[in-house]
């Protein structure tokens, strides 16, 4: 089992919100609070347990990441640029028109994305299709694929795990960024979700509930999930919204807004300012 670099993937993590920061505030609109919840998970993937190879998008044997909840599109670019997918330069394009990054993750124009998301509940289903077309083709691959809280309301989520179960799709990973906080407010508030864990496990899928700011934790459930055969799992990241910056953190407002340019200075200047 390769050995973890903590530290790594905290910097690694620190860069990737201040992309995100920088991105949604040069494009003036975006989703900066699920992005930056995101992020240790984001870079715990990708700087440690999947395989990938930036020089070679389309390997045929690589793993895949969908991410589900598509408006968090600016940790996904953010990740995806840290890795060398594309040149970080691309971040300050993100949402013109005729740029490579687009609101939502767009698989045609961006290196690195494997499925077009948004519609939300859409990426989850298509991560199944994913991770059974693997099986049949007996590949050892695997998929990981992000979900928000407030999207695991959608029903097509549950007709989608009820089939990963149904086909035994140990080798698909679901990770919910569970923050609390959607566009219209609490999720208890909005369509209470809870006991989440019961419902997951009801539809017989293997669930663990992890801190995912915890490095540690992020790192052991993925083993775990990697290990547990005969069904998929389900890890349930109780994170921060607008996790890293502190007039971010818990706030709904931050779901969907742009930072000024005094609070874009203000949140960089708390991660670290420049590399």
């Amino acid at each position: 089992m390769a050995k973890v670099d903590y530290e790594k993937l905290k910097q690694v993590a620190t860069e990737i919100r201040k992309d995100i920061i920088r991105s949604v505030h040069a494009a003036g609109s975006g989703h900066p609070g699920g992005s930056l919840s995101a992020a240790d998970i984001l870079a715990t993937l990708y700087f440690h347990k999947m395989k990938v190879d930036p020089q070679n998008p389309k390997w045929e044997d690589r793993d895949r990441f969908v991410l589900s909840k598509g408006h968090g599109a600016p940790v996904l670019y953010g990740t995806l640029a840290e890795k060398g997918f594309f040149p970080k330069e691309e971040l300050l394009k993100l949402r013109h028109v005729d740029a490579m990054l687009q609101g939502h993750p767009d698989m045609k124009g961006t290196p690195g994305i494997e499925m077009s998301t948004g519609s939300l509940g859409q990426g989850f289903s298509t991560s199944i299709g994913m991770a059974l077309a693997s099986k049949l083709d007996k590949k050892d691959n695997r998929v990981y694929v992000l979900l928000g809280d407030g999207e695991v309301q959608e029903g097509i989520v549950w007709e989608a795990a009820m089939a990963a179960a149904h086909y035994k799709l140990d080798n698909l990973t679901a990770i919910m960024d569970f923050n609390g906080l959607q566009i219209d407010g609490c999720t208890e508030d909005v369509m209470c979700i809870n006991p989440i864990a019961d419902k997951w496990q009801s539809f017989r899928w293997h669930v663990i509930v992890i801190d995912g700011h915890n490095y540690g934790e992020i790192v052991k459930a993925l083993d775990e999930a990697e290990e547990t055969k005969g069904k998929p799992t389900m890890i349930i990241a109780k994170t921060i919204k607008g996790k890293g910056v502190s007039f971010m953190e818990n706030q709904v407002g931050w779901h969907g807004n742009a930072p000024k340019k005094d609070e874009a200075e203000k949140a960089l200047e708390e991660l670290g300012g420049a590399r």
